[in-house]
């Protein structure tokens, strides 16, 4: 009986701890970027999230680890956002200036403060001492448009025999700029909406001209 028992409560003990982690992940993502990694205390992530140390520590180990698992969290959701963009914007036949564009906004769009982007660029500038994610893991998006890019040129067109190249002329022309006018420092003073698709379509066809 007693180890039906255990096996009923069984559920509701995974969710009770499903639920302490993402507290905990919340938490951990609020602070780091709020906060910076040094200044970051593991006590303050488990007073933040309302869980004991103990228990922080039962899931994430230490603190070099929470970040990397915060910061990784963050990567994949922004590589899953840019892996659907291309997919569902940069499709074969489609007017090239055209899928650019709407697969540039679509990221940027997902750029304001609240986005996986932002979060994104935001920890990995917090301390000289944060942890750092394997190089193949951080630039997981800019690979798969660099794929993309390739067979663009494979087709004819755009032309580039250095796609890697072609992504960072791409990235820097339209979502470092837009991100910038972003401002994120002071949300109050962002550009508008129009003025970010003017950037971006001012981009795009800046890599055009160069790349067509």
């Amino acid at each position: 009986m007693a180890m039906t028992r255990a096996t009923v409560q069984t559920p509701g003990r995974r969710k009770r701890s499903e639920t302490k982690r993402a507290a905990v992940l919340s938490a951990a993502e609020a602070l780091f970027i709020s906060e910076g990694y040094e200044l970051t205390s593991v006590d303050a992530v488990a007073a933040r999230a309302g869980v004991s140390k103990r228990t922080l520590y039962d899931h994430f180990g230490d603190k070099q680890s929470l970040f990397r698992i915060v910061l990784t969290r963050v990567t994949d959701a922004l590589t899953a956002t840019v892996r659907a963009a291309i997919e569902q914007e940069l499709t074969e036949g489609r007017d090239l200036r055209e899928a650019l564009t709407a697969f540039a906004s679509r990221v940027v769009t997902e750029a304001f403060p609240s986005s996986d982007y932002l979060t994104f660029r935001r920890l990995s500038a917090r301390g000289r001492s944060a942890p750092r994610l394997p190089e193949a893991v951080r630039e997981r998006p800019e690979r798969m448009l660099e794929e993309r890019f390739a067979q663009l040129a494979a087709d004819g067109r755009i032309r580039t025999a250095d796609p890697r190249r072609a992504v960072q002329h791409f990235t820097a022309l339209t979502f470092l700029l837009a991100v910038d006018a972003l401002d994120e420092d002071d949300p109050e003073s962002a550009a508008e909406e129009s003025e970010i698709l003017a950037i971006i379509t001012d981009g795009v066809d800046t890599f055009l001209r160069a790349y067509r």
